[in-house]
């Protein structure tokens, strides 16, 4: 029993680094420590190169892997989530500063970025408290399933270029497929020597020492050898040259926030849509999933005082996580470490970080993502239920083809229009009695010899039955009675744990129609809630107490004792 006082309880809510502390182990020191410095190496590059794609100095990007990355270590609930910016947010962040600075000098630009920033963490902090983090209840496994497939595909295809030493204009999947292999003849061999010595050493690595920290091991070979052999000068392209210094304190511009919280409010949205997808896309077994109102106050806050130190818009990236999972993060001191490697780039380490290849860079994102794609997952769900398979290659093609939040939204979509036709279509089982026990259950071919009563039709509605369904349960009721043609209908209610007003109605009307022609409704198992709103309406007085039983069992007795009583 948990001896933690109230107060204590409290603060480890609001505070949940105190939770991770509290039940950190010493053997998780090491892969935590290995991982956030393995995942250094692909935030640092990745969070430079977004700031550019957002139009801002590459300090930015440290700044942004920086400040949010330890507020969300101390706020957070996902162990392995590593927070900086994303290509998505780089672009929205783009076109939001583009539209209010357009042309503006680079004071200018940080300025209405720490107000843009500062927005986005209002916002989620203000969805964190009016407990709008049930959104996230939306996205299901098949889904995750498929959005990890699909940003398999999207983070290869994106390092591919970097891993052959080869450039052309991004744009849609089919054109980046297109001009990649159009820009194949073009490869610098040099650098698709450097990408694949890098895959080769990890490989090797992970399968013969697997206790080794092989992507630190691989992206140190790298860089001794940019020192050592000049390759920059052979065609091998590096990071390059990263500027020093502490991350500056930025006035957010309060005029700008009229013209900038539309797009606040959609960067909010894809933040906390991409956190909480990629949260819950690396949870390990054993491990609790990402509380998403918790989420929305962590990366609100990131943001909140990112803003103040030159940071961009940021949220969880799915492939530092990816790394940071798959190298061996058990906690959020991962994070932590990360954090402090960005840090010390900004003091002491930037010349040495600037020397990594990209190709290197490139080959130990693409080894530690490729392994997201699992066909077996696909298999699984597939031998298990259809629809849900078609949800997870619906997320699948949509992270590929539209992007990572246009993907998950359309099969959310998806799965919510699925799940509303099977709402409005609940099905009715035709019962019989397993001879010689109280069991009863649907008609079925592999049980001929189960018990039927003449004149007594029993059927189990399921689900909620309410306006939207209870015309079509009245459909499939209808033709049965007019089959059987029964004294006596049973309605097995165990299953419906709501009748709404609506279908309320309609079940009345019905028992009145069928009674006027001789047959009696009868009604069994009825929750406590079900039977309140059925003895307050017309339908409970018209039944009675004689036409309502609480099993099966008891209802069958009661047929048989009328039919005796009827023999006499």
């Amino acid at each position: 029993m948990s001896t933690d006082s109230p107060v204590h309880a409290r603060a480890r809510f609001h505070i949940p680094v105190l939770e991770w502390v509290r039940d950190y182990r010493s053997a998780w020191l090491k892969p935590d420590i290995v991982a956030g410095i393995t995942a250094a190496a692909v935030v640092l590059p990745k969070a430079m190169a977004y700031a550019t794609v957002a139009g801002l100095p590459v300090e930015v990007g440290l700044y942004t892997a920086f400040v949010p990355m330890v507020i969300y270590a101390l706020f957070g609930s996902s162990r392995p989530l590593s927070v900086s910016t994303s290509a998505t947010l780089a672009i929205l962040t783009a076109a939001a500063i583009g539209e209010v600075s357009p042309g503006g000098g680079t004071t200018a630009l940080l300025t209405a970025t720490a107000t843009l920033t500062l927005l986005v963490g209002i916002i989620l902090a203000l969805a964190s408290l009016l407990r709008l983090g049930f959104v996230a209840n939306f996205i299901s496994d098949p889904v995750l399933t498929g959005f990890k497939g699909g940003i398999a595909v999207v983070i290869v295809l994106d390092q591919l270029p970097k891993l052959f030493g080869v450039h052309f204009a991004k744009g849609s999947f089919f054109h980046n497929v297109w001009a990649l292999v159009a820009a194949l003849p073009h490869a610098s061999i040099n650098t698709v020597a450097v990408g694949f010595a890098t895959i080769a050493i990890l490989i090797a690595l992970e399968h013969f020492y697997p206790k080794s920290p092989a992507p630190l091991i691989a992206v140190g070979c790298g860089i001794g050898a940019v020192a050592a052999l000049g390759l920059q000068a052979h065609g091998v392209e590096i990071v390059g040259h990263i500027p020093t210094g502490l991350p500056p304190l930025v006035k957010p511009d309060l005029s700008l926030i009229e013209a900038l919280w539309p797009a606040a409010a959609g960067i909010a949205l894809m933040s906390f849509t991409e956190t909480i997808a990629c949260g819950r896309a690396f949870v390990q077994s054993g491990e609790p999933l990402p509380s998403p109102n918790r989420e929305l106050l962590a990366t609100g806050l990131s943001n909140m005082a990112g803003a103040l130190f030159g940071s961009m818009p940021a949220g969880g990236g799915t492939s530092q996580t990816a790394v940071n999972r798959q190298v061996g993060a058990h906690s959020q001191l991962a994070e932590l470490v990360t954090a402090c490697v960005t840090l010390g780039t900004m003091i002491l380490l930037a010349p040495l970080i600037g020397l990594m290849p990209h190709a290197t860079l490139a080959a130990v994102v693409i080894v530690y993502s490729i392994g997201l794609f699992k066909p077996a997952d696909f298999r699984a769900i597939l031998a298990v239920r259809r629809t849900e398979f078609v949800w997870a290659i619906v997320a699948l093609v949509g992270v590929v083809l539209l992007g990572t939040l246009k993907g998950i939204l359309i099969a959310i979509v998806v799965s919510l229009v699925a799940l509303a036709h099977q709402v409005s279509d609940p099905p009715v089982h035709v019962l019989r009695r397993k001879r010689g026990t109280n069991v009863f259950r649907p008609v079925s071919d592999e049980h001929p010899d189960d018990e039927q009563y003449p004149g007594l039709l029993l059927l189990r509605p399921e689900g909620r039955i309410f306006f939207v369904n209870a015309s079509n349960v009245g459909q499939k009721i209808t033709p049965l009675i007019e089959q059987t043609r029964p004294e006596v209908v049973v309605l097995d209610m165990r299953s419906v744990f709501d009748l709404e007003y609506s279908a309320l109605k309609m079940l009345t009307e019905g028992e009145k129609k069928y009674r006027e022609s001789g047959v009696s409704l009868w009604l069994v198992g009825l929750s406590p809630a079900v039977y309140g709103v059925v003895q307050k309406s017309p339908l409970g007085k018209t039944l009675g107490r004689e036409r309502m039983f609480l099993n099966l069992e008891q209802a069958v007795a009661a047929w048989l004792d009328l039919q005796k009583r009827r023999a006499r």
